[in-house]
């Protein structure tokens, strides 16, 4: 039996298990696309998908609605695929283990997917339905939504007839996102030199941080491993002396990194002092995170090693001077919006190669040429470090319409449901609503969704009671666009 047989609302479960059922990381999306179009064959339904695996699915207008405008109902079809460090899970080829758990549907020991699973899944439950009144539905399906927005940039928008798009990437219930930050997706490559030692080889792990997604929540300032790690690497270096062999940890630029690694080459006298000097930072950062990272832990090794390839002294000195010197997390709140995040940066990738040490960052701000002057910050901390960055990726802000009329209606729908006022806000986090208003100025766009907790994590969990309620709430909507 599917775990989700009994939950309500059924169709909607119904077609978010399936895709769990599928692999679809991004960059690995093609399966989840076909499987979206064969849905849409399957019930006589028009769709397009394009060369970057886009997919659109149109479904005319019920009874008293076939003349209305088309309305857009938008997600992404890519995860972020997190784990535990014991888990055997194969993103590549596995579905998730769900099961739900004290009203929250989860998936062992990875990420769910409910970001934005949730919203192609109420887009699939809408097409497949024969009673519930809408105006015509154009959903768009976008791949690569969490590495860059791929999709986004590559859709081409002309091919959709309508004007009112509803985003459903939003995570928190009752709050309508009308606006978000830009981004820039930054690399910085710091170049190193090897030479062949013996010695002692000290491996330390910081890990069991809590993470989570770098937009929604950076503003609780949970701690980032690889700038802990280079924290703790500066102060053993002021003391002892010894040469880097590997640093890395983290899989996407948009998770707050909770698991880091180094190996560390030293004389054999010296690396009990090391090993005392972790145990004493780790001291430091439980008192200073006061209970908040109550996972932390710093695990340290030592070996004996004999022709190990380590960096040279100067490699060493760059790379912790990189790792120690660049900005990272909240940077500044909005001086408008009481809360609201304005500027911050998350350092999510480190990976040691042959030659170089690389770095993944995303920065994001509302403001532009705040935007811009994070970016400079990095550029000077990768000159100061002997090394370089790079602009791989780029997408502007979401700005607030005060002209939307979904606004208007989704807003008034809200009140009709509830009898109160929704949060009508903007976040820090990235969507994909500022690309497209980029290709189309006249979209008016809104973005809702059910209670999504702990996104990019491995605690990542969706509340049920909340997605019946958005089910309830995206119904109401369509019912008043006429």
């Amino acid at each position: 039996m599917a775990v989700l047989e009994n939950q309500e609302p059924r169709k909607v479960f119904h077609f978010f298990e399936e895709m769990c059922q599928i692999p679809h990381g991004t960059f690995d999306t093609k399966r989840i696309s076909d499987y979206c179009v064969a849905f849409a064959k399957e019930r006589g339904l028009e769709v397009i998908q394009d060369e970057a695996n886009n997919v659109i699915i149109r479904k005319p207008g019920t009874a008293g609605y076939e003349e209305s405008e088309p309305v857009i109902i938008q997600g992404h079809i890519d995860m972020v695929c997190e784990k535990t460090a014991d888990s055997k899970h194969d993103f590549k080829t596995d579905g998730l283990d769900l099961y739900v758990e004290d009203g929250y549907l989860k998936a062992r020991d990875t990420t769910l997917g409910g970001d934005d699973g949730i919203a192609v899944a109420m887009a699939m439950a809408l097409l497949d339905s024969d009673d519930i009144p809408h105006p015509p539905i154009e959903a768009l399906f976008t791949v690569d939504e969490e590495d860059g927005m791929g999709g986004a940039h590559a859709i081409d928008l002309t091919q959709l007839k309508g004007r009112k798009l509803i985003n459903l990437d939003s995570e928190e219930e009752g709050i309508l996102t009308t606006g978000c930050a830009g981004g820039i997706q930054y690399v910085t490559e710091i170049p190193v030199e090897r030479e062949v030692r013996d010695g002692s080889l000290v491996k330390i792990r910081i890990h069991g941080l809590l993470g989570g997604h770098s937009g929604a929540e950076i503003h609780k300032q949970r701690g980032n491993s690889h700038k802990m790690m280079g924290r703790l690497l500066y102060h053993i270096a002021r003391e002892i002396p010894f040469r880097l062999v590997n640093v890395g940890g983290g899989s996407k630029d948009n998770v707050i990194a909770l698991d880091t690694s180094a190996e560390l080459l030293a004389d054999k006298e010296q690396a009990s002092a090391i090993l005392d000097m972790a145990n004493d930072m780790a001291a430091i950062w439980k008192a200073e995170f006061m209970g908040e990272e109550p996972g932390l832990t710093v695990d340290t090794e030592v070996f004996e090693v004999s022709g190990c390839r380590a960096f040279g002294e100067a490699s060493t000195e760059h790379v912790i001077t990189y790792l120690e010197l660049c900005p990272n997390g909240l940077v500044e709140f909005s001086r408008k919006l009481e809360g609201v995040v304005e500027t911050s940066l998350n350092t999510g990738v480190v990976e040691t190669k042959e030659d170089c040490v690389r770095t993944v960052c995303m920065i994001r701000s509302s403001v532009e040429s705040r935007k811009h002057q994070l970016k400079e910050q990095m550029e000077l901390c990768a000159k100061a470090s002997g090394g370089a960055g790079r602009v791989v990726g780029e997408y502007p802000a979401w700005q607030y319409d005060p002209d939307s009329e979904l606004r208007r209606i989704m807003v008034d729908t809200y009140r009709e449901l509830y009898g109160s006022e929704p949060v009508v806000s903007v976040i820090h986090a990235g969507l994909e609503c500022g690309l497209f208003l980029g290709k189309r100025s006249d979209l008016d766009c809104v973005s809702c969704g059910p209670n999504v907790l702990d996104v990019h994590s491995v605690n990542e969990k969706l509340e049920i009671a909340s997605t019946q309620r958005s089910w309830d709430y995206l119904k109401a909507i369509l019912k008043n666009c006429k």
